[in-house]
């Protein structure tokens, strides 16, 4: 998955201006139920402004309210002004920096702004490719790390004409054991799919039907 298959466009995202005031980013979000929007000065990338930094930054400065909203830049309290991602990263990187931020910055080489990465949208991937969004059978196991245990695996799933959902691999503390967890349709060669696996070494830790 690349960021550029996943990213809202800038003609479709709300940002807001460098000089634009604190007072008129803070209604741009509220208006459109917002938590964050970029900041852009000549659509080139200035960093994140967030509702929480707006009134973490008004009730650290000497100023009312008011004149706090009115006087103060957009751009002079933005932050993650160096975090964004290039179009063509690969997508499981925004996983990371969403928890920091509600929206991803993707811009070009040359710091110009060409979309966002919303949280909603990080997760709804992530969830797609763990096959939530189907039913079907969880299977998680162990594994050996040996040479050709996915060929394998790949062996008997073809073997009993199992449909795979999701495959996802997780290291274990030993670095000799693999953890894979795959979902399947359901079909009535389950128990003997499994029986299989569990006789070419794979040890069977929990299944689960969605």
């Amino acid at each position: 998955m690349f960021v550029k298959s996943h990213m809202v466009p800038l003609r479709k995202t709300h940002f807001t201006h460098k000089s634009a005031s604190a007072r008129e980013a803070l209604e741009l979000m509220e208006k459109h139920d917002l938590d964050g929007i970029p900041v852009v000065e000549d659509k080139h990338y200035q960093g994140i402004i967030t509702r929480h930094i707006i009134h973490e930054a008004c009730f650290s400065s000497p100023l009312s309210k008011e004149q706090f909203l009115l006087k103060t830049r957009a751009g002079d309290i933005s932050r993650y002004k160096n975090q964004a991602v290039s179009e063509d990263e690969m997508f499981e990187r925004t996983l990371l920096m969403v928890n920091d931020m509600p929206i991803v910055a993707v811009e070009d080489k040359h710091n110009v702004l060409l979309g966002i990465i919303t949280r909603y949208e990080v997760l709804d991937q992530f969830q797609s490719a763990f096959g939530m969004k189907m039913p079907g059978v969880r299977i998680a196991f162990a594994s050996l790390e040996a040479e050709g245990r996915i060929a394998r695996l790949s062996e008997i799933t073809k073997q009993f004409h199992e449909n795979i959902i999701s495959l996802t691999t997780f290291d274990e503390t030993d670095k000799l054991v693999r953890r894979m967890v795959m979902k399947v349709e359901k079909t009535p060669n389950l128990d003997k799919f499994t029986e299989k696996l569990s006789q070419s070494g794979f040890r069977i830790l929990s299944i689960h039907e969605d």
